[in-house]
């Protein structure tokens, strides 16, 4: 593999993908490459409008799944300013600022999206078919998550009960895309994608991670549901985000052999190594099962003839373990935190960083790790996590505001909208875009072979 500090990996990254960039050059390079051919692509119209509609049509072609990451930092901004450790009422007034921002900028990306595979439906198999593009599918998930939690928050004690069924209706909603995009991009991986043990990055994270998210914010709403409901709910989230918190693991110890044989991953991608954080949102389950069996007497287990008493030592019970795993958890990310950043500061002392739309990895994994570390500085009432909270809060907000204005000054320019994808067919839709499976196997019907001539003339 070539090395990081190489002074050829810049030119290997800039240069035009070719018909051979489909194994591993096509997947390192995955999302963040801006092939020039695709920025030279716009020519100059006489007419006003016809330059306008031919910028737009351009966008609509070159806009990839993974701008829902801009979502996913966003929303997640907004929760943290609403549940800063050390509040006052204009971070609330700023989350809510966010908050709109981020509802616009996710309608927005969703009507984008629509009109893109409605218009040139063969992008939706070419990105299927793509085995890095084709996991920032889970991103939408992730960022509609964002906009429940916050609706939660902020707009259910206006708003009243008619809107938490509503919010509970949407996370239902969102669980079955989380439990699809987290159950059909793993089965795309081991039938029709092509992997290198070289090329793995975190991204590989991104479809799993959706449950555990899922299940998070489902903590959040069985928190303002009535008590039948909020059972219901937190049974379905803890087994959500037990399928994604293992299968996570699963594959961070895939990525962590990756970065033990191969190294670290080039300046392109480097911003991949966080990604792991994010697989993290345990502890809000404990908080909403004791306050769920001390004011309804109820045990999450569903055991109608427990008396309140047996309801809250079963909820004790259930609280006694998730507390501990969660405190676990965290030291794991923690941890985790630091070597990320140590690897990122060992490849900025010798490699230039690019900006590319991929930077937003940076605020999710870093947003959702200080939301879990307010959490425990709530559950502990303790002082060092507040303090912990209040400057990863800070540092993420940081990142947001610079990741924003270079991702809105690239935007204006239009040079960011370019999709991986069609970097592939030269920058246009192809007419077709087959899968095929990456694996042996013997067919079921043999096609039958036309009968062999016989040119042998006659004796």
């Amino acid at each position: 593999m070539m090395d990081a500090a190489d002074p050829g990996l810049d030119r290997e990254l800039d240069a035009p993908p070719s018909d051979s960039t489909l194994g591993r050059t096509d997947e390192e390079i995955g999302q963040f490459a801006e092939p020039p051919s695709l920025l030279e692509e716009r020519q100059p119209n006489t007419s006003w409008w016809a330059r306008m509609k031919g910028e737009m049509t351009r966008v609509t072609m070159h806009f990839p799944p993974s701008w829902f990451s801009v979502n996913m930092g966003t929303g997640i901004t907004s929760v943290l300013l609403h549940e800063m450790p050390y509040q006052a009422q204009w971070l609330h007034y700023l989350s809510y600022i966010v908050f709109a921002l981020n509802v616009f900028l996710f309608v927005l990306f969703l009507g984008i999206s629509i009109v893109r595979y409605a218009r040139w439906p063969v992008l939706l198999r070419l990105l299927l078919r793509h085995p890095a593009q084709s996991m920032f599918l889970g991103t939408f998930s992730m960022g509609f998550s964002t906009i429940i939690n916050m609706a939660v928050l902020v707009c259910v004690p206006r708003w009243g009960h008619g809107f938490t069924m509503f919010m509970w209706a949407l996370w239902w909603l969102n669980s079955a895309i989380a439990l699809a995009m987290g159950v059909a991009l793993p089965i795309l991986q081991f039938t029709r994608h092509s992997h290198e043990l070289s090329t793995v990055t975190g991204v590989l994270l991104l479809p799993v991670v959706t449950t555990v998210v899922i299940a998070s914010t489902g903590a959040n709403v069985a928190d303002v549901l009535p008590s039948n409901h909020a059972k219901l709910t937190l049974t379905v989230s803890y087994i959500l985000w037990g399928a994604g918190f293992c299968i996570a693991m699963l594959c961070f110890a895939l990525f962590y052999a990756r970065l033990t044989i191969h190294k670290i991953p080039p300046a392109a991608l480097i911003v991949t190594i966080f990604l792991p954080l994010a697989a993290y949102g345990l502890l809000r389950f404990s908080a909403v099962i004791n306050k769920l069996s001390v004011e309804s007497g109820q045990s999450l287990f569903g055991a109608s003839e427990a008396t309140a008493s047996e309801a809250r030592i079963m909820a004790l019970a259930l609280y006694g373990v998730t507390v501990p795993v969660a405190l676990i958890i965290w030291g794991l990310a923690f941890a985790w935190l630091i070597i990320a950043v140590g690897l990122l500061f060992d490849l900025w002392l010798v490699s230039k960083l690019t900006f590319n739309l991929g930077w937003w990895g940076f605020t999710f994994p870093i947003g959702t790790f200080t939301t879990a570390t307010t959490q425990l500085a709530k559950e502990f009432n303790s002082e060092a996590f507040r303090v912990l909270g209040t400057l990863f809060s800070i540092v993420e907000i940081l990142l947001w505001i610079a990741i924003g204005s270079l991702t809105f000054y690239r935007a204006v320019k239009g040079e960011i909208f370019v999709s991986p994808c069609l970097a592939e067919t030269g920058g246009q839709p192809p007419k077709e875009a087959p899968f095929h499976r990456q694996y042996e196997y013997q067919p079921r019907f043999p096609r039958k072979q036309p009968a062999a001539q016989d040119l042998s003339g006659p004796a």
